[in-house]
Parts: C-alpha cells; structure tokens; sequence
C-alpha cells in the first residue's frame, strides 16, 4: 500500500505516538478522543489517527514534569 503526501497535508499520529508524548497507555489517547478532548481522524481501515498540531497545541497546555533541582 503507498501513501502520498502533499507538501500541505498535516502530519497524522498513531494512538501509541501520541501516548508517548504524553507518556500515557495508549487506551488513554483513544478514551480521549472517544470523550472529546482530542479530535481524531478514521483510516479506511477503522484506526484513529491525530493531526499533529492539535496533539502539540494541547501538549503545550500539559504542565511538564520538573526536575527537582539539588540546590
């Protein structure tokens, strides 16, 4: 299967991708999505997939962990 991609078209994200950005289990993306937090796109074949500007918009919502400087 080959898949083409115009220079316009906005990178898409796998569930385990996204959980890894946020370091959560990948169920956690999908009951998301299902919620409405995050919007997600269907394949043709039925898998969820996300626009990778809408995952980093909310990423940056997401306090970071801080380390905890020794100082």
């Amino acid at each position: 299967m080959s898949t083409t991609h115009s220079s316009d078209a906005e990178a898409l994200l796998t569930p385990s991708e996204v959980a890894t950005l946020f370091r959560v289990d990948p169920k956690t993306v999908t009951r998301w999505a299902k919620s409405g937090k995050l919007s997600s796109i269907r394949t043709l074949g039925g898998h969820r997939r996300y626009r990778e500007s809408e995952v980093r918009e909310l990423l940056n919502g997401v306090p970071q962990p801080r380390s905890n400087p020794q100082s």
